[in-house]
């Protein structure tokens, strides 16, 4: 018996050590797994340095210019560093320029596939040639370019056009020493044809944007904004969407600073709505597009899915389809599709304030003041359930918006740090 029992417990080590042995090849095979799949996405995802050295052989050619070139290509002081991408073409970093902190973009020179998003920059392909304006162009001809790229692009009379054009002009002048070289007009120009950073531009001044530190050809840089996401932090793709939930109420600002950083997306709203410079649509109002600085002032983090109105509504009515799912850009930007002609209708199926008020229904009414709380999802349910163009209804738009900011400023007024 006893030897019986011996061998027992041998069979019964002999199985734990196999079952251990089965764990730990399991864990190895599942760790190898994540490890090729990140690195897979980042090799594809990040070639940061292919763009920089590609953007540097241009200059040093004499086709591109720009008061970050000598920094990138020559003295080295411009330097990538954690990489952001989440598309290859549009190859996006954290680095330090000098003792500066900034995002550098940077498009990568192939052309993708024929869908909405590419005609959303049409001219994009061929600014990357950098062969526009031609040799000869005077500086009054180079004007009359932007300002009729610009028409094209906002298609708006009520937008100042005359002021962006200035400011495209004096931010092509690089070395700020009164003209405009060959080699700068055509970064200029590249620049013009990326959505992201006409908004800059034309937003320079309101502060929802960062500031656009320099470019070299169409490579910009910009400030970093401080704290991105919106609220959260950034989570690998791969974790449970429960987690990064979790995650997103754990790591929020307090409820006073969480309603100052909404008014500053209620006020982009307005600014995007019949602005000085146009009408522009928020396409993806996900919280990793947008963060806030130490003062908890809203600023866009990525606005290459803010896009120009009368762009869009171009763009949206060569689109082919066969059902609304198909008229969409982004994540927001929805449409109809029109049976009878097999193509997309130009009018959005919900504005700009409906889509920031669903943001704010999670983020500012989660933890709100007890005395407000109840009025203030009145005023958000309100805002959802608006219809039609804010063109339609701009009355309505704009009690919906004000009463929204009102509400929140009586609250948050009396701090100091607001």
């Amino acid at each position: 018996m006893l030897q019986y029992g011996h061998l027992r417990l041998i069979h019964r080590c002999g199985l734990s050590h196999l079952k251990c042995l089965f764990v730990c090849w399991l864990a190895v095979l599942v760790g190898s797994w994540v490890v090729y799949v990140e690195y897979s996405s980042y090799s594809e995802l990040c070639r940061g340095r292919q763009c920089t050295a590609a953007m540097c052989a241009k200059y040093r050619k004499g086709l591109v210019d720009g008061s970050a070139c000598s920094s990138l290509c020559d003295k080295d002081t411009l330097e990538l560093d954690k990489c952001l991408s989440t598309h290859a073409a549009k190859q996006v970093y954290s680095g330090m320029w000098g003792d500066l902190e900034g995002v550098v973009r940077c498009r990568m020179d192939e052309a993708p596939a024929y869908d909405v998003g590419s005609q959303m920059e049409a001219g994009k392909e061929a600014a990357a040639l950098f062969d526009t304006p031609p040799t000869g162009t005077s500086v009054e001809k180079f004007r009359e370019m932007i300002l009729d790229h610009l028409k094209a692009k906002v298609d708006e009379e009520q937008a100042n056009l005359g002021e962006l054009t200035a400011r495209a002009l004096a931010a092509a002048d690089a070395n700020k020493d009164g003209r405009i070289s060959l080699a700068e007009a055509r970064s200029s120009w590249a620049l013009l044809q990326l959505n992201d950073f006409l908004l800059a531009l034309a937003l320079q001044e309101r502060g929802h944007t960062p500031k656009i530190l320099g470019f070299c050809g169409d490579l910009y840089v910009t400030e970093k904004v401080p704290n991105a996401p919106l609220y959260g932090v950034r989570a690998p793709a791969w974790t449970p969407a429960w987690v990064r939930r979790a995650a997103d109420h754990w790591f929020t600002p307090a409820w006073h600073h969480r309603a100052k950083i909404s008014m500053g997306l209620l006020e982009l709203v307005e600014d995007l709505f019949h602005g000085a410079f146009g009408s522009f649509l928020m396409c993806d109002l996900s919280a990793a597009h947008f963060g806030y600085t130490g003062r908890y002032d809203f600023r866009v983090a990525d606005a290459q899915n803010i896009v120009p109105q009368a762009t869009f509504q171009e763009a949206i009515r060569q689109q082919r389809c066969d059902r609304d799912t198909d008229c969409v850009y982004g994540v927001d930007c929805l449409t109809s599709c029109d049976l009878t002609k097999r193509r997309c209708t130009p009018e959005v199926a919900e504005p700009n304030l409906v889509k920031a008020c669903r943001v704010l229904e999670d983020y500012v009414l989660q933890g709100a003041p007890s005395d407000i709380r109840e009025e203030l999802e009145k005023q958000l349910y309100a805002c959802m359930a608006l219809r039609g163009s804010a063109e339609q209804a701009e009355i309505q738009h704009s009690l919906v918006l004000n009463n929204l900011k009102t509400l929140l400023w009586k609250k948050i007024s009396h701090n100091k740090d607001s």
